[in-house]
């Protein structure tokens, strides 16, 4: 638990987890979301204005962190967006870098050091940050929704507990990683074309029970389901769905009816606080009142390692965000069956 200091260790960290040996590694952490837990690497970005000296903590899944390397040398390029260094060439691969700590409001004291190689939503960019401090393994149960907790200011996605639920617990702010792309490309075509979308059919009385803790990827979720003509129930995290599902079933059953006449499919996110996608579906797949849902699983959490395990844990579909032509056909297939 000790902080990584200079640059020496920095790169003997960098060493540790390059890309062969996150392959290598892949598997034993596929298997923490049997047991709804995940790695999080925490890093620092600076002081914030408000807080002076103070630098806190931020964390991204290990799954989307392809490497971690020392900041090498970035090309400006002409006429870049806001909070874009430039670019550089790593592996034969040129990737834009942003400035996290710029975006977020933070100041780095010893500069931008370190540069994360994050894979998300099918785009591979760089996050220049000050410094990295470890990995920690945590259960989804340790993460709060930071809407929920009031802590939410378009950033933060979830705060994370990384002592457990004790009173001088650190704290970790989990960066919606979902918006800070889409503010620093407004304009990334994926919004959706709601003239051209087919309508889908439900069955009459139904919804799509909706789960996804980033505001950005609701909205988008939203608008396709809108367009589609597709009544829905929008929630924030895995619990929340779960909580949801169990009370449309109660309900139906007064009713007497059950939750097929009720709810239509369950589209989920991987990666929320309390409770995760693999562990939602999971449930819903092991319970006979709800195992004949269809749970279709949309995250930034792509490739065919996450797209396998997926399947495992008894999902009828994946499709990675965002593209709300490829959502909107998945869902149509998973309903036509």
């Amino acid at each position: 638990m000790t902080k990584i200091r200079d640059l020496q260790k920095q790169a003997t960290y960098r060493e540790k987890y390059t890309m062969s040996t996150v392959q290598q590694e892949v598997d034993e952490r596929t298997n923490l979301t049997g047991s709804n837990k995940f790695e999080l690497l925490l890093f620092r970005l600076g002081a914030a204005d408000a807080a002076g000296d103070r630098s806190e903590l931020f964390g991204i899944n290990v799954f989307k962190v392809r490497e971690i390397v020392a900041m090498p040398a970035i090309t400006a390029v002409a006429g870049a967006l806001p909070h874009m260094l430039g670019v550089v060439n790593l592996r034969g691969q040129v990737i834009p870098v942003v400035d996290l700590p710029s975006i977020v409001g933070c100041k780095p004291k010893t500069g931008l050091n370190i540069m994360l190689v994050t894979e998300y939503a099918r785009t591979t960019q760089g996050f220049a940050v000050e410094s990295v401090e470890e990995i920690v393994r945590l259960d989804w149960s340790q993460v709060l929704s930071a809407e929920s907790s009031g802590a939410g200011g378009g950033m933060v996605t979830s705060i994370a507990r990384l002592d457990g639920d004790t009173e001088n617990t650190r704290l970790a702010q989990v960066l919606d990683v979902e918006q800070i792309l889409r503010q620093i490309t407004p304009s990334d075509g994926k919004e959706v074309d709601a003239v051209n979308m087919k309508k889908l059919l439900l069955k009459p009385g139904t919804v799509i029970l909706a789960a996804d803790d980033s505001a950005v990827a609701r909205g988008l979720i939203e608008q396709a389901l809108t367009a589609m003509g597709a009544p829905f129930i929008m929630t924030k995290t895995g619990k929340e769905a779960w909580e949801k599902l169990q009370a449309i079933s109660a309900a139906a059953i007064v009713e007497g009816k059950t939750v097929r006449d009720k709810v239509a499919m369950v589209l989920t996110d991987l990666e929320m606080p309390e409770m995760d996608g693999f562990t939602l579906t999971r449930n819903i797949k092991q319970d006979d009142r709800f195992k004949f849902l269809p749970v279709v699983i949309h995250s930034s959490l792509s490739g065919s390692t996450n797209e396998d395990h997926v399947r495992s844990v008894g999902a009828d579909a994946y499709v990675a965000k965002f593209v709300a032509e490829e959502l909107a056909a998945t869902i149509r297939e998973v309903i036509s069956k």
